[in-house]
């Protein structure tokens, strides 16, 4: 047996010890793909396991996450700081090894997989980040952003939409540096593919733009690395490497669904080792196979240590190029605070369309900022006007044609942000956001600061009618961990979500207006906190109006008639809800004291936000259906956002609390 050979037969053992051990998890890919992650570290990826942030790494995605047992034991094989005890601690609480790979857990990982086809977006994410700073830094002899991008999916990460799409944009932008080695083995979860999944892929990568080569048997390492080199060869467009395998290869259970999803079990453990002629103690390397794994580890070593060397004749000979280099990949530090005084937020105007100025003003400070849309720019106004698209013929463009692809966008943004050197913002119509729930779910997960712009924010949509008017989504937004979600009620306010969105280390959701909103005069920084007082009344208030977005308009109406009537009235705007939670208590009693128990809450969206806010005894006016088709202010109007209204609740919410007081 040669030595390589008996390297894979040790991912495959190892792999099946530890989900064993664990008694759960997925050890059919892991036995079938050892041999094309085997390949790819071995002979293939460039890494330094020394730095494994190096900014010139290749970068290597497990888009079938499942098999993250075959990751570890690559990684821990190739001197990750990925020891045996992690190993053995596969899928328990607190372990660096987790039942699916998780960005920030394990050096290494690249980033979080498990929904399938996510990854495939993340690597065509990364390999238009690597096409965009190399269009941008590299110079004759000086190719210091040179490297690829590589994918292992399974069948289930192609029959996904969200494969598709990103299969598609990437061919379409000739990503050449991107390779996706397929691990074709013919089984899922329920059996043989051939029941519902048998289209010529061949075909479909070709049409969609794609080099396609073939590997009749994996385990052919010398037929396998051929064909990476094949791939590696044409950078006029992607790759897909077809690698037929056997799910479960040398188990008993090989070639079948049971051992997809389920360990082996001890007597077909037992069986694998000796089909192997395994005599190792468990977890244990065979002492030739940790030397040779070993050696190449440290002869990867070197290419960090020439890029090093490049980097630093590349200094001397363009310094101020190197200088901007540095800043991409840092980060731009800015003084965002005075961009509040850039902008006269005089006259009405649509968030979006202030948005959009916002957005072009920070362009010009922050080089590495690149914006695209679900093919809406002109309507959510999120193109950056002083640079062109980015193309095949023009890589240095800032601006992403996505197509009508909002699943894809959302994970190719979450791999360009994880690339490193890139900022990157995305839109689309808020009530499309559905389509992209799965990507900016794993933004919150993968805690990377993507930024979303949400525009045409609620059922001032109006004529487009209910598919087009967002209900349920803010709602479904904000119940997402570690995101947040700013609706803004003027420019200001936007001007305040985008310095947030642009100073957190977490994605940010901007929801912004079609139609035009009025400028409040108590708006501003203050926004930041996420709730706060846009318009007060002297000493305490009897009621307090609480609404973000187009709702302010009307609770400041609504003030202006209740105050006329003696009511004394605080209007409160809470563009983030989940910024506003995490305030202090002696804050957040300074903004809606518990003394004051007439309240209430208006927003065009979903009620089930605004329960906590309102207590015992207060009212909501929002939306508890869908929207209708017709003139925006005729189905505001429809729905019972007027300041009448908000009036009219107001003195029920009064009359709620005198009623209470009475019966005590």
């Amino acid at each position: 047996m040669s030595i390589k050979s008996k390297c894979v037969d040790t991912l495959r053992v190892i792999s099946a010890e530890a989900i064993q051990k664990a008694k759960s998890g997925h050890p059919g890919i892991c036995m079938g793909a050892a041999p094309i992650g085997f390949e790819l570290f071995a002979d293939f990826l460039n890494f330094s396991y020394n730095n494994p942030k190096w900014d010139n790494r290749d970068r290597f995605v497990l888009s079938a996450g499942h098999g993250s047992m075959l990751l570890y034991s690559l990684l821990h094989l190739f001197g990750y700081d990925v020891t045996k005890e992690d190993l053995m601690n596969f899928r328990q609480l607190g372990s660096r090894t987790p039942g699916h790979p998780e960005y920030g857990k394990t050096d290494g990982v690249e980033t979080s997989t498990g929904p399938l086809g996510q990854g495939i977006g993340n690597a065509v994410g990364f390999a238009l980040a690597e096409a965009h700073l190399a269009a941008i830094f590299n110079r004759p002899e000086y190719n210091v952003v040179d490297h690829y991008t590589y994918a292992l999916c399974g069948e289930g990460c192609l029959e996904e939409g969200i494969g598709y799409e990103a299969c598609s944009f990437a061919g379409t932008q000739k990503l050449g540096k991107l390779i996706l080695l397929y691990d074709k083995n013919n089984i899922t979860i329920e059996g043989d593919i051939n029941t519902n999944f048998n289209e010529d892929m061949v075909a479909r990568f070709n049409a969609q733009g794609w080099q396609v080569i073939r590997v009749p048997d994996a385990t052919d390492l010398v037929v396998l690395k051929l064909a990476i080199e094949k791939a590696k060869s044409d950078l006029t467009r992607p790759s897909l490497i077809i690698c037929n395998t056997h799910i479960g290869h040398g188990s008993p259970l090989a070639d079948t669904a049971k051992c997809h999803g389920a360990p082996l079990g001890e007597e077909n453990l037992a069986e694998v080792k000796r089909n192997f002629g395994w005599a190792e103690e468990p977890f244990e390397t065979p002492a030739d196979v940790k030397k040779y794994c070993a050696d190449l580890a440290e002869k990867k070593l070197e290419a960090e240590r020439s890029w090093n060397e490049l980097f630093a004749a590349y200094e001397k000979a363009y310094p101020e190029l190197a200088e901007t280099y540095k800043k991409y990949m840092a980060g731009y530090e800015l003084d965002y605070t005075e961009l509040l005084n850039r902008f006269d937020f005089s006259s009405p105007e649509a968030t979006r369309a202030s948005s959009g100025k916002i957005l072009n003003e920070l362009a010009k400070s922050v080089p590495n900022l690149l914006s695209g849309s679900a093919d809406l720019a002109p309507s959510t106004l999120t193109e950056i006007k002083c640079s062109d698209y980015f193309a095949p013929d023009n890589r240095t463009g800032r601006n992403i044609r996505f197509g009508i692809r909002e699943h894809a966008m959302a994970a190719i943004c979450n791999g360009i942000q994880l690339h490193g050197g890139l900022k990157i913002l995305c839109s689309t119509f808020f009530a499309f956001s559905d389509y992209m729930k799965g990507g900016i779910r794993l933004s919150a997960l993968l805690n990377v600061p993507v930024i979303y712009v949400m525009t045409h924010d609620s059922i001032g949509v109006g004529e487009d009618g209910p598919t087009h008017q967002p209900m349920e989504q803010l709602i479904s937004l904000r119940a997402i961990p570690d995101i947040k979600v700013f609706r803004p009620c003027d420019g200001k306010e936007t001007v305040a979500a985008y310095i947030f969105a642009f100073t957190q280390q977490s994605p940010t959701v901007l929801v912004l207006s079609r139609q035009n909103l009025n400028q409040n005069k108590g708006s501003g920084i203050n926004a930041l906190t996420g709730g706060y007082i846009i318009d007060d009344c002297e000493g305490t208030p009897d009621v307090i109006l609480i609404g973000t977005g187009s709702e302010i308009d009307l609770c400041t109406g609504a003030k202006e008639i209740l105050s006329g009537e003696g009511i004394k009235t605080r209007v409160v705007s809470m563009p983030c809800i989940e910024e506003f939670e995490r305030q202090t208590p002696q804050y957040q009693e300074f903004v809606l004291p518990k003394s004051c128990k007439a309240r209430v809450c208006v927003e065009a969206g979903s009620h089930y936000a605004w329960y906590k806010y309102c207590r015992d005894y207060g009212e909501i006016i929002a939306m508890k259906s869908f929207g209708l088709s017709a003139p925006a202010n005729v189905v505001f109007k429809h729905f019972g956002f007027t300041k009448e209204n908000v009036v009219e609740k107001a003195k029920l919410s009064l009359e709620n609390v005198k009623a209470a007081e009475e019966q005590k």
